[in-house]
Order: structure tokens, then sequence, then C-alpha cells
């Protein structure tokens, strides 16, 4: 049986700052990103089982991605918590969605989380090949299985 890989495109807006950074980008500002999931394995070979001829069903890693990352980062602001100002903290309902990660919410870094948020959460005999975040139109960064073991 053939090897094939799926990928799934989704679209989250979500604010951050780089504190330390030498530019604009140490301000809170945001992004509509857009987040790639790349995914292999054989099609399922059993006539009954109702995915017949698939690797997985589209719908449940579309579920499986909004729970772990989308629904998560979708309208927050993503800040490191180290360097997070303490005033946020009185700030509820202005700031919504806060996430004090622990490192520098830069896309690389944001790709290791979703990396390891989703790993071991496929399907056995599925894997995780890669992860695209795009920032900007010109502008993405990508996290690669094969580099990573």
């Amino acid at each position: 049986m053939a090897v094939i890989r799926l990928t799934k495109e989704f679209r989250f807006e979500m604010a951050h700052a780089l504190a330390g950074y030498n530019g604009p980008c140490k301000h809170i500002h945001g992004h509509s990103y857009e987040f790639m999931i790349t995914i292999s394995g054989e099609p399922v070979n059993n006539p009954e089982s109702p995915i017949f001829g698939m690797v997985m069903d589209f719908k449940e890693l579309k579920q499986l991605v909004e729970k772990e990352i989308i629904s998560q980062f979708d309208h927050a602001l993503v800040l490191h918590k180290e360097t997070a100002p303490d005033q946020l903290d009185k700030m509820g309902e202005f700031v919504g969605r806060l996430i004090l990660a622990d490192y520098p919410p830069t896309s690389e870094n944001l790709l290791i989380d979703f990396s390891q948020r989703l790993t071991g959460l496929l399907p056995e005999h599925i894997k995780l090949i890669s992860l695209r975040l795009r920032e900007t139109k010109s502008s993405w960064a990508e996290w690669f299985a094969c580099d990573n073991n």
C-alpha cells in the first residue's frame, strides 16, 4: 500500500510582542496567521471501515487541531511570561485571552509548541510530517519531523 500525505490549513488571529527585539515587533501587534499541518499514513484498506480509502478523515484532523491549537490561540495575546508587564493581570476583559508562554512568541517557537501539543494525539498509524505557520504573505516558519528526530 502507498503512503499518502494529507495537509489541512487553518487561519487564526493572534497578537504578540517580542520584548527586547530591536524593531517595531517589540510592541504588541497582531497577525492573521495561516497554519498548515501535514500528516502521512497508508489509506485504510478495510472495506468495513467508515474511512475505507482514507489516511485520516479531514474532519477528525480538523477537530484535533482546532481543540489543541486554534481554540487556544485564536484572538489571544501571547507574551513571554518572563517579560510580560504585571499590569496585564488587572486588565482582564480588555486583554481577553492572554497566554503567558515559556518562550518568546516567535513563529519558530510557536511551531515548537504546536508540534509538542500534537505529538502523541494522532492515531497510532499516522505520522506528523510537518507544520507551517505563515505570519505574513511573504514570511513563514516550518517544522519538519525528519529534522527533529
